[in-house]
């Protein structure tokens, strides 16, 4: 039996699993991790082999510490932390510089192959079985079980389904997934030399870009810089432009990246199912992410472990209300920041520069408080200044 194939040697595979979960990355990571804890036959599938390379800033918010902590992983997730961020600069478009530093780390910084590697580990700890280099072609459903048909022809059986293959998987499209925002990340990773490793240790950039809601960020991650920009998707040249822009000035141009890619981000549309039958779907897969910062670790976790919760216990209208109560709130929220943003940015970086707004930064990094809080908080000065007189619809 192959090292990527975890199943005890020995003992006959079910035919029948009370849980699947398609994908291979934190939210179904997360949920098998749960499932297969709660005492579930828990299958995990992914089309690659870990550890892989996937696009991310692998940024660790306050939100996702706290679930890793849950899932019983913190120790070795913190093993594998290339930085512990205490201090931020902020720009507007490479002007208005300023930094400010806090009193403990906002961020914990990972690579992504690192990162979901362990809790790739943490799943057959707990007892999934996790089968790699698969991939799930169809999904199918009867009011019974959900089959899988997989690449090979194969098809695998199961009680209840959580779909975490990315915003252009099989599940996504199953459930019925519609997403209202959509934008091209393309990100860098820069292995850089001792003394520019020592100028970023301890210390991140955000920088608010030239379009509107499009920002760009520097993250430090031991001997590498990962470095990128975001913006909506229809701007492609331009968002090119910036990110060549951004590395020029910051004086990064001439290193060559030791990977080079995008990545097309997809936020949920108001209203998108997020379960259909026996399919629940979760972090990427569902459009589950904050809309401004497009933040997607914290959400893919969570969400993950709400699924796997939900699909262990067979109670899975008990998933949709998890996220209406979590998550969505919060999803709202981050789509009022983003209108306000994209009208405003040079109005959200001089409050940024407040105490105010650094308090209310430094609270959401470490999760002090939530988008949906600090929207609703009185009186925050440099919030209301940068929405003031605006209004939209919940999603």
């Amino acid at each position: 039996m192959p090292e990527w194939y975890a199943y005890p040697v020995g003992m006959p595979e079910p035919q029948f699993w009370d849980v699947a979960v398609v994908g291979g990355g934190p939210a179904g990571l997360a949920a098998a991790c749960v499932a297969a804890g709660a005492g579930a036959r828990t299958l995990v599938l992914e089309r690659a082999v870990h550890p892989r390379y996937k696009t991310c800033g692998g940024g660790l918010v306050g939100a996702s510490l706290a679930a890793v902590a849950a899932l019983g992983v913190a120790g070795p997730v913190g093993a594998v932390a290339r930085d512990r961020v205490p201090a931020a600069t902020f720009t507007h478009d490479g002007r208005r510089r300023f930094t400010r530093r806090a009193a403990a780390p906002l961020v914990a910084m990972v690579r992504r192959e690192e990162f979901d590697d362990v809790l790739r580990r943490a799943a057959q700890a707990a007892g999934a079985t996790v089968r790699q280099r698969t991939t799930v072609r169809a999904v199918e459903q009867s009011a019974t079980e959900v089959s899988l048909r997989l690449g090979d022809g194969s098809v695998v059986r199961a009680g209840t389904v959580v779909g975490a293959d990315g915003s252009a998987g099989v599940t996504g499209r199953h459930v019925g997934v519609h997403c209202g925002q959509v934008d091209l990340g393309l990100e860098v990773e820069l292995p850089v030399p001792g003394p520019v490793r020592r100028d970023w240790r301890g210390r991140l950039l955000v920088d608010w870009g030239p379009l509107p809601g499009s920002y760009g960020w520097v993250f430090p991650k031991d001997d590498r810089l990962t470095v990128g920009v975001i913006a909506a998707r229809g701007h492609g040249e331009q968002t090119r432009g910036y990110l060549r822009a951004f590395l020029d000035r910051l004086g990064l141009s001439g290193i060559e990246p030791a990977e080079d890619s995008g990545h097309l981000t997809r936020c949920r549309a108001t209203g998108s199912p997020v379960r259909r039958g026996r399919v629940l779907v979760a972090g990427d897969a569902a459009g589950l992410l904050e809309p401004w910062t497009r933040e997607g670790i914290s959400y893919a976790l969570r969400s993950g472990m709400a699924a796997g919760t939900a699909a262990a216990s067979g109670r899975l209208d008990g998933y949709e209300a998890e996220l209406r109560r979590t998550l969505v709130p919060e999803m709202r929220a981050g789509q009022r920041l983003l209108a306000a943003f994209a009208r405003r940015p040079g109005t959200f970086h001089a409050a940024l520069a407040t105490p105010p707004g650094w308090r209310a930064f430094t609270r959401f990094c470490r999760s002090g408080t939530s988008f949906a809080e600090t929207v609703q908080r009185r009186p925050v000065g440099w919030l209301d200044a940068a929405l003031g007189g605006f209004s939209a619809s919940p999603p």
